[in-house]
């Protein structure tokens, strides 16, 4: 059990460096390290890399929220929406098969893997066709009408649903989200992210946990691991963030997509 144990940490650290280097985002290699790292299946993984998201995005959220940078009323309807959903995740994640899920698992990270790509070719370029849903106003605070509410809520439903099936925190679907219904600077968007990661995966945790369906002996040397590397890795991530490094991460998640999807297909068929 301690193998086990000392493993998970390790396998934590390498996610918490990610974390440090590519933001939020690279929390999603969690899911296929534990796969290949101790052989869980896409059920169990889900809430150990969940644990592991959570208390991540809670340390930067709080950090980000004593700095001002965080929009916590749309982050509170974003993450009130994904609160609800999550418990229909895990649900749906204790009853489809392990290989559905897996090759589902995969079809999610290679979108994100294609996304990645695709930000690191704009280098930060938002294209819009038109004004976002939510306008700001003159003091900074986002000026709420029905679309930029109802915006905002269908990305937290999406979010809450994939974290309780998968495991992910859902920034790949807060972030894009919020960079398209409101004219906020990017180091907001990523702050009340942080804010929605962390509290949507808290909601999934505690549902997989009252099933009684997580490993807390594996969950918890993987969480600290994670953050004990973030914080560590984060003097790096200052000097290695850049467009190479998003791209290195795209080609990264792109090759295990790919490889967790044929071990799904081969076991179909064997």
């Amino acid at each position: 059990m301690q193998t086990v144990q000392f493993l998970s940490a390790f396998l934590g650290s390498i996610i918490g460096f990610i974390l440090a280097l590519t933001g939020a985002g690279g929390a999603i290699l969690a899911v296929p390290l534990l796969i290949f790292g101790l052989g869980l299946s896409v059920a169990e993984a889900a809430p150990i890399a969940l644990f592991a998201v959570c208390i991540s995005a809670a340390a930067g959220a709080l950090l980000a929220l004593k700095q001002g940078r965080v929009r916590y009323r749309a982050a509170s309807l974003i993450a009130l929406l994904g609160i609800l959903a999550a418990p229909g995740g895990v649900f749906l994640a204790q009853k489809i098969p392990n290989a559905p899920l897996v090759m589902l698992f995969s079809g999610v990270l290679a979108y994100v893997a294609s996304r990645m790509f695709q930000q690191s070719m704009e280098n930060g370029a938002v294209s819009s066709s038109g004004p976002p849903p939510c306008g700001l106003g003159s003091t900074g605070r986002l000026i709420w009408t029905g679309a930029c509410a109802r915006s905002l809520a269908l990305s937290g439903i999406i979010a809450g649903v994939l974290s309780g099936l998968l495991g992910v925190g859902g920034g790949f679907v807060v972030v894009p989200a919020l960079r398209k219904a409101t004219g906020l600077d990017m180091s907001f968007i990523v702050s009340t992210s942080l804010a929605v990661i962390a509290l949507v995966s808290a909601a999934g945790v505690i549902s997989t946990a009252i099933m009684g369906s997580i490993s807390w002996s594996i969950a918890l040397p993987f969480g600290a691991g994670a953050v004990v590397s973030m914080l560590l890795g984060s003097q790096f991530g200052r000097h290695l963030k850049g467009p190479r490094l998003q791209q290195a991460f795209a080609f990264l998640a792109g090759c295990v997509a790919a490889i967790m999807f044929t071990n799904a297909v081969l076991g179909i068929l064997r």
